[in-house]
């Protein structure tokens, strides 16, 4: 039975940390829904590790549907969450509804997570009050990372760390089920983990949090671009896909693939005829 943001709520309530982790697409979402993961974001992260774009904001509505259609015929378990792209909702707060209700009712979600904006929390309110689950997003958030300043790192002095508390706890009067904390000190991720009733989700936000997110291209070693401080790479899949395929090339080149093994075999009866026949 796939989990809901009842389910998550329920998990803060009974103190057990929330594994998440995005995906992309039909092959890795029942990996991550086998391993256990509780929340697999569909990511707007999906513009930069998959897409190759060079900003979040390039990144379509309809691109991060189909993506997370994958993602969800792919899992049953963990709940999948759609990342809502730059232009579905900061572009025209107007479109922010309908931009949700297209994740739930065409992407197959079971929520939406929004970053941060002016009208954060208008919008917040509205998606939620058509029926649809929303997970925010404070600190780092990479859509308006121009307004944020030359810091990756959010909420170090007072006033800025005062700003990510009320931030967080507007969001939770809001209806969040969640909150997303990127790059934010440990000692301000700790107090809003403690503060809030509902789940604290920390992506370079230190250890006290309710939960934990990465890049799953990331944890992986898939992407080399950079990788962030706070990423812990835990198994480096580049290498070992760049072994394999290097293999692949070298018996090609040298024709040991394909062999018999890997090849159909016609019966010698009518291959004789065929022989004959030509």
């Amino acid at each position: 039975m796939r989990l809901s943001a009842e389910s998550i709520l329920e998990m803060k309530t009974k103190k057990e940390k929330i594994a998440m982790l995005t995906a992309y697409d039909f092959s890795f979402s029942p990996i991550l829904d086998a391993a256990g993961v509780d929340i697999i974001l569909v990511g707007d992260s999906m513009a930069n590790v998959v897409l190759g774009m060079e900003s979040t904001t390039e990144i379509s509505l309809d691109e991060m549907i189909n993506h997370s259609k994958a993602v969800a015929k792919g899992s049953e378990r963990a709940m999948v969450v759609g990342d809502m792209p730059y232009c579905s909702y900061q572009v025209n707060p107007e479109d922010a509804v309908a931009s949700a209700r297209r994740f739930v009712n065409e992407g197959g979600c079971q929520g939406v997570k929004l970053e941060w904006f002016d009208h954060a929390l208008d919008a917040t309110k509205k998606i939620i009050q058509s029926g649809v689950p929303v997970m925010g997003h404070i600190g780092f958030t990479p859509q308006t990372a121009d307004k944020l300043g030359s810091s990756i790192v959010q909420g170090k002095d007072f006033d800025t760390a005062k700003r990510l508390i009320d931030q967080a706890t507007s969001l939770e009067a809001a209806g969040c089920f969640s909150i997303v904390l990127e790059c934010v000190p440990w000692q301000i991720a700790k107090i809003i983990s403690e503060k809030l009733r509902i789940p604290a989700i920390g992506i370079g936000a230190g250890a006290f949090c309710d939960g934990q997110v990465l890049v799953l291209n990331d944890m992986l070693g898939l992407f080399k671009r950079f990788t962030p401080k706070f990423v812990k790479i835990y198994e480096d899949l580049y290498s070992a896909s760049l072994r394999g395929i290097q293999n692949y090339v070298n018996e090609v080149r040298t024709g040991a693939f394909p062999s018999e093994k890997q090849s159909f075999n016609m019966k010698e009866e009518e291959f004789k005829k065929l022989m004959d026949f030509i």
